[in-house]
């Protein structure tokens, strides 16, 4: 598999939370050549499985959420469209923003700006507020109410593309490469015995609750999971250096009180055994992650956290190393062969 092929087919496709089908239906085509059946469910996750064959073998779930974070329009203004924001969108930095409407067919949006000829005095150093920004699609009052309904949702615009060397930068790494991960680690393993059942997701409305991942999590029943998701790169202008990380790197595996102590004990291990670099990040609290609802569906999963570190992250400019997402990919690999056999003793 190419990875980078892959991963500039997804982050190319347009998903916000709630609205993720065409990444999806990417998602499920990618993942169907290395597992034994793929499904869509209920709430839109990506599910696929690979059996190992054993009568009543434990069962292990890996999950990257395909949903990005986007706008949805409530209304036009004069031909400028009103909206809101899905997920976590930073108000700093719309302005001047190209978009893609998702009309049917979409059409393109960029949000306005002021010229700072016309600023006043202070107005430079502060953020607009969502409720005062539009989108102007060129359009008049009537043409956009009759070209985009209330309800439309918006994402920035573009896919992904090199910087420089080993790296990409692109709309939707978060979480979209760590989907890619999952399927290279279902690579890795296509030729390896397993002891587990091997269950991969991409899941749904992320950004917005974890729905997905909480009622796939529920319905497949796993004895384990682990939630693979972004974590912040390091960059010259972010002062704490306790949570962010180095790109190229590798891995960071989470250690902290919502994951299971043996789960990222056992991260460790086989990242030092394979030789794999990695990173460790303490999370004492809520992980930012499906982890954080994974790990209480039905009567409770075990569950790790492993993040891949990303630069810019909620932006149409997110940075990853392609070195971080093999070594991921391989500590995942890594931790899934005999986990069955090593789970008895360990949980």
């Amino acid at each position: 598999m190419n990875t980078r092929d892959a991963l500039e087919r997804l982050s190319a496709q347009a998903g916000p939370s709630g609205f993720e089908a065409p990444a999806a239906r990417l998602a499920a085509d990618l993942l169907r050549p290395l597992v034994d059946q793929v499904w869509t469910d209920r709430l839109g996750n990506v599910v696929g499985v690979r059996r190992c064959g054993r009568p009543g073998a434990k069962r292990l779930l890996l999950d990257a959420h395909l949903d990005e974070i986007g706008l949805i329009a409530i209304g036009a203004e004069d031909g400028f469209l009103r909206f809101r924001t899905i997920g976590g969108v930073d108000p700093r930095m719309l302005p001047g923003r190209e978009l893609t409407v998702l009309t049917d067919p979409p059409i393109f949006g960029v949000v306005s700006c002021q010229p700072p000829h016309l600023l006043k005095a202070g107005e430079s150093r502060k953020s607009i507020p969502i409720a005062d920004l539009r989108v102007d699609v060129g359009l008049s009052q009537e043409e956009a109410e009759r070209a985009v309904p209330v309800g439309t949702p918006m994402v920035f615009r573009g896919g992904c593309a090199p910087l420089g060397e080993g790296r990409l930068c692109g709309k939707a790494m978060d979480d979209r490469s760590c989907f890619v991960i999952l399927l290279r680690a279902a690579e890795l393993l296509r030729d390896k015995p397993l002891d587990v059942d091997l269950y991969v997701m991409g899941s749904t409305r992320e950004e917005v609750s974890g729905a997905g991942a909480k009622t796939g999590t529920f319905a497949l029943a796993p004895d384990f999971c682990v939630a693979v998701d972004v974590t912040h790169g390091k960059t010259p202008d972010v002062g704490s250096k306790d949570y962010t990380f180095e790109l190229g790197g590798g891995p960071v595996i989470g250690v902290g009180p919502n994951m299971t102590r043996w789960m990222s004990n056992r991260m460790i291990v086989r990242a030092k055994a394979r030789e794999i670099p990695h990173q460790i990040e303490v999370m004492a609290g809520h992980t930012g992650t499906n982890g954080w609802h994974m790990q209480v569906s039905r009567e409770g999963v075990a569950t790790a956290v492993l993040s891949l570190p990303l630069r810019y992250m909620h932006s149409p400019i997110e940075v990853l190393d392609e070195a971080d997402l093999e070594h991921t990919a391989a500590l995942l690999a890594a931790f899934a062969e005999d986990l069955g056999e090593e789970a008895e003793t360990l949980c």
